[in-house]
């Protein structure tokens, strides 16, 4: 089918691409991307063409006999928005061609200016007819034909309605339309048909067709709306909230990555709802928040259907944007737009997750980004992650047979969005889990969620989407497998950690702000899955492995290993960059014989994914421990063994396998952590005013025993200035301080924030953060 055009905005050009009803392949559609951006102008051509010769033909066509003709439509966008709690859009703001920007499940404001004379109510008769997407449809809830009548709103609250307004006078016919709380969200247009009352004069309708874009959005403020949100505060967070955090790090020292969402630029609304088409979810779907977040799921991604952010986990980022210097979404979605709505190059799962946060937040649905610390990746939907090992205790990378590529992610950031859910059991509604991050197909795209928050607690994965993967996520338990050539299959069971996923799960605190440290931080781990270790987490459990076959097998394995051995990995809790480590374990017998044990501690450079860069250190060792004794073994790790070998994120993980001789008794573990970076500090004028100079510096030192060259700046704060990527000249001596300042007019007033990341070829991903007020001028 062919879509409409969006219009155009105050920046760009919306041209919304033609696409077939048949599958073709990326490569094939952006072979075919030059075609589509020409149909799409000739097509826009087309229509003023067609529209202006008919306007000139109905002005040389007599008016029949006491017919009134419509002139114009007047939306009164700015006082439509104060009611709404839209007035923070810049659509609203636009000089040149303001847009209507309203939620359902309330009325607003319109007016209709007639040419031929006064309005008459006994005399002219009025209908307005609401439309979205291509093809309406009052039958499918895509079209909306409303008589206006000179009485109250007599519907019911799943109808459009519509009623005469005190203020109307002479030629101007002022209206207050009702939207109804599950019309879809999106472009409306509306044409504005008159006649008369008195049919015997004919039944001949001038139609007045309004080239305007009314943008109607979920409406989170209205108990009628399935995404209604009862506490002001969270509301305030999960809607309103331009600015925020994404938890990143390691689960021991988790840092809140600040974040400019920037949901109210004049970029977001369009892209939202291209992306809709893009996902192509149906018309009818789109006021269904169930679908809209699966598809935006989908749409943030470039996996499908050419959507908004390419991926890239391997640190090539040449011919792009490395993750790690975004701090905003306009700039990405900027990007989007002015390559012809191509895929930006590249995310990562913080990114996407970020990006997702923005675009629900534009439509009015609530969200939150949620980092899991320890994040389980499933790949074969066994509700465990199964690692292999070889004689010599090296991690076997795809298991024996190749195939086997589940993971241990140090973090992985989704979306929470808050809605009710009528087509689960009752008490499955509030949070919902979404994830942008392409990973495992859902449905033939990647995408995934919403799967309930509360289904996931409760181990319920055969209700929809996505469960059982969420549930791996946070839930699975660890299994570490041994070559054994007396075993069955060749693999016996080493150890199952029951603990070790998701060890956290951090999201900003609604209503708290905190720039230096984490007293906005809150943990959410309870509504995820009950207390590890209590019988409420186990039996969630086994509800969830009742539901999997592949599952049962795995938990089925029986091992009658004695355990008299206790083994204690210490977990590092801090490490600046520049300062040496040490992996440590202590092994202590408590049996009343003699033990000989063996051990291997290895340290290595990973990726935030849990991929394996290098290794940086390892050590083994064989030694006997006596009845009830006690040792401790150490790695240790010196700066420059280490430094040069971190990737994006500066992450270690340490690795721990030991065995006992005797009993054949088998220990494995792991932990990470991320050597900590300085920050980026922030300095602005002790005041600012609106569109007065403005200027913020930025400093930190350099903590390398080298010099930073290639110097990068990134700068974004919604309100303050369009998004910066500057280039800085020369370098940064060795514990020298780099320092830098720009200059720009704050647009908004209210309490602002500057948001800014550093890179150099040397040390990437130096953030900071700086809140502060702006008067009015």
């Amino acid at each position: 089918r062919q879509t409409a055009l969006l219009g155009e905005e105050s920046r760009f050009s919306w041209l919304r691409m033609p696409y077939s009803s048949s599958t073709s392949s990326s490569a094939n559609r952006r072979g075919n991307s030059y075609n589509n951006w020409i149909n799409s102008l000739r097509a826009n051509y087309a229509n003023h063409f067609e529209r202006t010769r008919r306007e000139e033909i109905e002005e040389e066509t007599p008016t029949p006999s006491g017919l009134n003709k419509v002139e114009r439509v007047h939306w009164y966008v700015k006082d439509n928005a104060r009611s709404h709690n839209t007035l923070k859009y810049d659509l609203i703001h636009d000089k040149k061609e303001p847009k209507p920007v309203l939620r359902r499940g309330q009325a607003f404001y319109i007016a209709l200016r007639f040419r031929e004379r006064d309005f008459d109510i006994a005399k002219d008769r009025v209908i307005l007819n609401f439309k979205f997407g291509a093809k309406p449809s009052v039958q499918k809830g895509t079209m909306a034909v409303v008589p206006v009548k000179n009485e109250k709103f007599t519907l019911t609250k799943d109808d459009w309605d519509v009623r005469i307004d005190s203020g109307t006078r002479a030629k101007d016919l002022v209206m207050q339309v009702y939207i109804p709380a599950s019309a879809p969200v999106g472009i409306w247009r509306v044409d504005a048909k008159c006649g008369l009352q008195d049919r015997s004069q004919g039944t001949t309708m001038h139609t007045f067709t309004d080239d305007t874009d009314a943008y109607i959005l979920f409406n989170p403020w209205c108990k009628d709306d399935t995404v209604y949100m009862e506490d002001d505060t969270k509301r305030g967070e999960y809607v309103d909230n331009d600015k925020g955090k994404v938890y990143v790090g390691s689960h021991s020292r988790a840092r809140g990555r600040p974040w400019a969402y920037g949901q109210f630029d004049d970029v977001v609304l369009p892209v939202a709802a291209y992306i809709m088409e893009l996902a192509r979810i149906s018309d009818t779907e789109r006021g269904n928040p169930v679908q809209v977040v699966r598809a935006i799921s989908a749409g943030v991604n470039s996996s499908d259907e050419e959507g908004i952010l390419e991926g890239r986990w391997d640190g090539e980022y040449g011919d792009g944007v490395a993750p790690y210097k975004w701090t905003g979404s306009v700039r990405i979605l900027e990007e989007y737009v002015k390559n012809g709505h191509q895929p930006v190059k590249y995310g990562q799962c913080w990114v996407f997750s970020a990006l997702t946060t923005t675009i629900c937040r534009c439509l009015g649905i609530p969200c939150r980004s949620v980092t899991n610390f320890v994040s389980a990746h499933d790949t074969n939907s066994s509700l465990t992650i199964d690692k292999f090992f070889d004689k010599d205790g090296d991690q076997i990378e795809g298991g024996p047979d190749g195939d086997n590529w589940d993971s241990v992610w140090n973090f992985h950031v989704w979306n929470d969005v808050w809605m009710a859910r009528p087509d689960l059991p009752k008490g499955y509604g509030g949070w919902q889990a979404i994830d942008a991050t392409p990973q495992e197909e859902s449905d033939h795209k990647m995408q995934c969620g919403p799967a309930s928050l509360e289904a996931i607690r409760r181990g319920d994965i055969g209700l929809g989407f996505d469960c059982p993967f969420v549930f791996s996520e946070v839930n699975a338990d660890v299994m570490h497998w041994g070559e054994d050539a007396e075993s069955d299959w060749g693999w016996k069971r080493m150890s199952m950690n029951k603990y070790h996923i998701g060890r956290s799960l951090l999201t900003k605190q609604a209503g708290k702000d905190d720039d230096f440290g984490d007293a906005d931080k809150e943990n959410v781990m309870n509504e995820y899955k009950n207390m590890e270790g209590s019988d409420a987490e186990r039996l969630a459990i086994h509800n969830a492995i009742r539901g999997s076959r592949r599952a049962q097998q795995y938990y089925n394995y029986k091992d009658n290993v004695k355990e008299d051995v206790h083994f204690d990995l210490h977990e590092l809790e801090k490490i600046e960059i520049g300062d040496p480590f040490a992996v440590k374990i202590v092994i202590r017998n408590d049996s009343s014989e003699n033990r000989s044990i063996s051990a291997a501690l290895t340290a290595k450079s990973v990726y935030y994914t849990g991929v394996h860069n290098t290794t940086i250190k390892k050590a083994e060792g064989k030694f006997q421990l006596g009845p009830k004794q006690q040792q401790e073994v150490a790695l240790n790790v010196k700066y420059n063994e280490y430094w040069k070998k971190l990737v994006e994120g500066c992450l270690i993980k340490m690795y721990v396998i030991c065995r006992v001789k005797e009993t054949g008794q088998t220990f494995t573990d792991e932990d990470d952590f991320e050597v900590e970076k300085p920050k980026l500090e922030i300095k602005v004028p002790a005041e600012a005013k609106v569109r007065q100079k403005c200027t913020a510096t930025f400093t930190f030192k350099n903590p390398l025993d080298v010099a930073l060259t290639e110097l990068h700046l990134n700068v974004d704060g919604a309100g303050l200035m369009r998004p910066r990527d500057i280039n800085i000249n020369g370098e940064v001596k060795p514990n020298a301080q780099f320092t830098h300042t720009v200059t720009f007019l704050p647009r908004v007033h209210g309490d602002r924030k500057i948001i800014a990341s550093f890179s150099a070829k040397e040390l990437f991903d130096i953030n900071g953060v700086k809140s502060f007020n702006v008067k009015k001028n």
